[in-house]
């Protein structure tokens, strides 16, 4: 994992910045975060990581995409819409009502992020999954 996304990391990304230890040790410590590997014929094709935080703001959890990195010998698109596929289930399965991702340098929401319904938000792009933060009762 370290090696692809170190290979997939851009220009100005830290990534490279941490060394392996570093990088496996928060993954495995960090509870509130899941990582999702897709792989073909045993072999990793890809793999993301999904973490939580609660929002007051939006009343309930914010999902969160750290990470996303699709090895370049397979093909980028197909690998990062079956990440997001899952993503997207996970964190509706743990109450997540929005997830959100870095908005490339571009500023343009790629492709396979925009049909699963990823919009700019700020300097993130976001995609709200659940269901609208329930109604304060007046009076």
């Amino acid at each position: 994992m370290v090696a692809l996304w170190s290979a997939s990391a851009s220009e100005g990304d830290p990534a490279p910045a941490l060394v392996a230890a570093d990088l496996l040790r928060q993954l495995v410590y960090l509870p509130q975060a899941s990582v999702l590997v897709a792989e073909t014929v045993r072999t990793p094709a890809g793999f993301a990581v999904l973490a939580l935080r609660p929002s007051i703001r939006i009343g309930g959890y914010v999902g969160t995409v750290d990470l996303l990195a699709v090895d370049p010998r397979y093909d980028e698109e197909r690998v990062t819409e079956r990440l997001l596929e899952e993503i997207l289930r996970s964190a509706r399965n743990k109450g997540c009502t929005v997830v959100e991702a870095a908005l490339p340098p571009e500023g343009i929401v790629p492709l396979a992020w925009d049909r699963f319904g990823f919009a700019p938000a700020g300097p993130r792009m976001e995609c709200p999954i659940g269901a609208e933060r329930a109604a304060v009762p007046e009076g």
